[in-house]
């Protein structure tokens, strides 16, 4: 249950006939990873259309899982708790009809809390304009099945695979089939080519970041603590960064998951050296960087003074680019490195009296495409995350109908928790991931605004 929603505790309680009566929504009760808990957490129906070049891919990874896959006839098959589709050799509009006939007698039989991955090709590889027309299509189709299924607690993903990146999709499906994805939803993410030194498998996928170090900024409380935790359940060793002023929050949530704990203000124009000499000095690499660190200063356009719109800048934007540099210059995040970036759905939507903040996190954006090309020609990713309502000490201190409606305009109707962003950025910075390069992640549980 997401802490202080008490309309979704209601909701959720013996009382919670009168409200389902009366039509209002009923958020419901996600499930999140916990230590032990399988990845699939019961059958995974598994099917594909004619020509596709997925599904054996897809069956392997299933089997590695040790899940029960499901083929055939939907009416003889158990309740699935998972349904995944290779769609990738559909290459007409009219060949579409395969995907109401694998989903139509499935859907409504998912199980709470199911998922569903439809597999895919990038558009801009197809051989004809009309299987480019064809696979772009499956996007509607996807998020539309996200919003039909969001009531259930289940989620929808579209992932394209590039020619080429058939053997980097275990890391993406372990992720989106598991409960490590509760409020990630209606996501198109694309896997690109990935060679076999690329990907790195994990000995232990409960471990997968054992040996690397990461560092994450903003690590003092809040998502940037829980980003640093579950880093280090995932295995890495972590320095936490965060400002002077928070260093008595930061040594306490650095210890608490026996990290090194670096005070660092993120605009000083040494910021980006101070770390990299920290890091060459105690650990000789970095090679996960988590650049969570933001604030706002919200003010209409008109009534924003000059400071208020530097300072949002620079924290959340310009420091990223300040830490960047020296560590890629001096080769302290090299092969295999990964930089995971945290914008936020106002910089694709925008945001009333948020000027300065969503332009501070559409530039993130921006950074991570301009250069994933780039880094991956070193080896390295570059991603972002963009979180929408998480309930955090900021958006408990909302104004209650502004509050309400950030929790319940999305699919699955309730406001994330700090450990939705988290685990997302895990698996954006597994060694695993090699594929997945440019993309930007939404976690924002399919927020029924912006794209």
């Amino acid at each position: 249950m997401t802490p202080g929603d008490r309309y979704q505790a209601l909701t959720n309680s013996p009382l919670g006939s009168i409200t389902s009566r009366i039509g209002l929504p009923t958020p419901p009760m996600l499930e999140r990873h916990r230590p032990g808990m399988p990845v699939a957490r019961g059958p995974v129906a598994l099917g594909g259309a004619h020509g596709g070049r997925l599904e054996e891919a897809a069956a392997r990874v299933l089997r590695s899982l040790e899940a029960a896959i499901v083929t055939g006839d939907a009416s003889d098959s158990p309740r699935p708790a998972a349904l995944v589709f290779d769609a990738s050799g559909i290459d007409d509009p009219a060949r579409l009809r395969a995907l109401y006939e694998f989903f139509h007698p499935r859907i409504r039989g998912l199980a709470s809390n199911g998922r569903v991955v439809v597999l895919a090709a990038v558009p801009a590889e197809a051989e004809t304009a009309a299987g480019a027309v064809a696979q772009r299509a499956i996007e509607g189709f996807t998020r539309s099945v996200a919003k039909e299924i969001g009531a259930k607690g289940s989620t929808a993903q579209l992932v394209r695979v590039a020619v080429g990146g058939e053997d980097a999709i275990e890391s993406t499906l372990r992720f989106l089939l598991s409960a490590r994805s509760a409020y990630v939803d209606g996501q198109a993410i694309e896997i690109g080519p990935a060679g076999e030194d690329d990907v790195v498998v994990p000995g232990d996928w409960e471990r997968p970041l054992a040996g690397r170090v990461a560092a994450v900024t903003g690590a003092a409380r809040g998502i940037g603590a829980s980003i640093a935790e579950v880093l280090a359940r995932d295995g890495a060793e972590l320095i936490s960064i965060d400002v002077p002023a928070a260093g008595g929050d930061l040594s306490d949530a650095a210890n608490a998951i026996g990290a090194t704990a670096l005070q660092l203000d993120i605009t000083a124009p040494d910021a980006g050296s101070r770390l990299a000499d920290h890091v060459a000095e105690r650990h000789g690499k970095l090679d996960v960087l988590v650049h969570n660190a933001g604030i706002t200063r919200d003010k209409t356009l008109g009534r924003m003074e000059p400071e208020q719109w530097d300072s949002v800048i620079d924290v959340n934007l310009a420091s990223q680019l300040r830490l960047n540099q020296p560590l890629l210059e001096r080769e302290l995040l090299g092969g295999g490195g990964r930089i995971v970036s945290v914008s936020s759905v106002s910089g694709i939507a925008g945001n009333r009296g948020q000027a300065n903040y969503a332009t501070s996190k559409a530039g993130v954006i921006g950074m991570v495409r301009a250069f994933a090309a780039e880094l991956g020609e070193r080896g390295t990713t570059i991603n972002a995350v963009a979180p929408g309502f998480i309930e955090t000490r900021m958006t408990a201190a909302m104004p209650i109908g502004v509050r309400e409606a950030g929790r319940r305009t999305n699919s699955l109707l309730q406001g994330g928790q700090p450990v939705d962003v988290a685990e997302p950025v895990a698996w954006l910075a597994s060694p695993a991931s090699a594929g997945v390069n440019g993309n930007v992640i939404r976690v924002c549980g399919q927020a029924l605004i912006g794209a």
